[in-house]
């Protein structure tokens, strides 16, 4: 019996930059916390790349966020 699976396709809006900007810290100061490279958060933040589960954990914590926050549903990628 053959099953058919709907997956939806969305990407996912990184708000890190914003987060950071709000609470006032500095991008090095960040990658120095979470032990990264300021490349490696700066591709966090432009959406190239995303953060482990520990680190974005982490990442939540210094930023005082749930997690859930440093991220938003883009919706424009979603197909009907």
């Amino acid at each position: 019996m053959k099953q058919n699976i709907f997956i939806e396709v969305f990407s996912l809006k990184s708000r890190i930059g914003y987060w950071i900007e709000e609470r006032g810290y500095m991008k090095k100061f960040i990658a120095k916390q979470l032990e990264i490279t300021p490349n490696q958060l700066s591709n966090w933040i432009s959406g190239k790349s995303h953060p482990t589960i520990e680190k974005a954990f982490k990442l939540a914590d210094l930023l005082n966020v749930k997690v859930d926050d440093l991220y938003e549903r883009d919706d424009r990628c979603t197909e009907e």
